[in-house]
């Protein structure tokens, strides 16, 4: 068994066929957590996730690139993004579902800026965003999901980032220093923050700070065609009972299908992988990282 700790079969590219895609997932021997990217799309991960009576579950939140509008434009994908406001009521109600997992994907993308519009600015937005969906996954006692893009040769996001996971738990120990007890699995804003990176690609010494505050890492298909080297020495360097896996399908759609869609059954690859530079079988992998997947996100 493995776990998809990262799709979107709730996109745009499985439109005509998301619950047959979930399904041969599931035939397959892989659970899934789909992820939204604002409300609309965490609503639709909502959805699907109770069509399937378990092994299909869901994340919402704001992702940084819809706090505001621009046009994305990469190898595997062209859209205009939707600027939203992260609405806190709405996100809360809809992350009550006992289907839901986590928030996010949600976090900071300096990788990109668009043009005639103050960085500064753009970079605010995200950071409340994000302060909010710290905010709620700490409430609600969810995992949260964090996207981390910096800007190339720039470690500034990471370090943005460290400091608002550094501010929640100074919160956290203030809370409880006046007096107010951390709940033992419910809601409240002293619950302990779980968290994870999604599709880390920083440097060994932004994983080492975030391996240090108990964070979880998550690899996908990127391991699997990286040419600089860095990809395998993350991979080593985190202990496997830190180790998540996913596949952020559509994207990044390892080999052997590398060129085609991306989907959950394909994280086999991603395990695969993940052996090879542990050394160890695919089967202590597939145990080890469902084990670790399971006790993150409370399944």
């Amino acid at each position: 068994m493995l776990i998809d700790t990262h799709a979107h079969v709730n996109f745009h590219a499985f439109l005509d066929d998301a619950k047959e895609v979930l399904q041969r997932a599931l035939d397959s021997g892989v659970w899934v957590i789909n992820v939204g990217s604002q409300i609309d799309t965490s609503s639709q991960c909502v959805e699907l996730a109770n069509q399937f009576p378990s092994g299909v579950y869901a994340v919402v939140g704001l992702h940084p690139e819809h706090t505001h509008s621009q046009v994305v434009d990469e190898e595997e994908t062209h859209f205009q993004t939707r600027e939203e406001v992260f609405d806190y009521e709405i996100y809360k109600k809809l992350a009550r579902d006992p289907k839901v997992v986590g928030i996010g994907e949600c976090g900071l993308d300096y990788y990109r800026m668009p043009e005639g519009v103050d960085p500064k600015l753009i970079k605010q937005k995200q950071k409340d965003a994000f302060r909010a969906q710290v905010k709620l996954a700490k409430e609600l006692n969810k995992v949260l999901v964090i996207h981390s893009r910096p800007e190339k040769g720039n470690n500034e996001l990471f370090d943005d980032l460290l400091e608002i996971l550094d501010e929640s738990k100074t919160a956290e120990h203030l809370l409880l220093a006046e007096g107010e007890s951390r709940p033992k699995g419910g809601e409240g804003v002293g619950a302990n923050l779980r968290f994870e990176v999604h599709s880390f690609t920083g440097s060994l010494e932004y994983l080492q700070k975030f391996l240090d505050r108990g964070g979880y890492v998550s690899f996908n298909g990127i391991i699997t065609f990286d040419k600089t080297g860095n990809m395998e020495k993350l991979v080593r360097m985190t202990p496997l009972d830190k180790i998540i896996l996913e596949t952020d399908c559509p994207f990044l759609t390892p080999p052997p299908n590398r060129g085609k869609r991306n989907e959950p059954s394909f994280v086999r690859f991603v395990a695969e992988k993940v052996a090879q530079i542990k050394n160890l079988t695919a089967d202590e992998i597939a145990e080890a990282t469902t084990q670790n997947a399971k006790n993150l996100f409370k399944i």
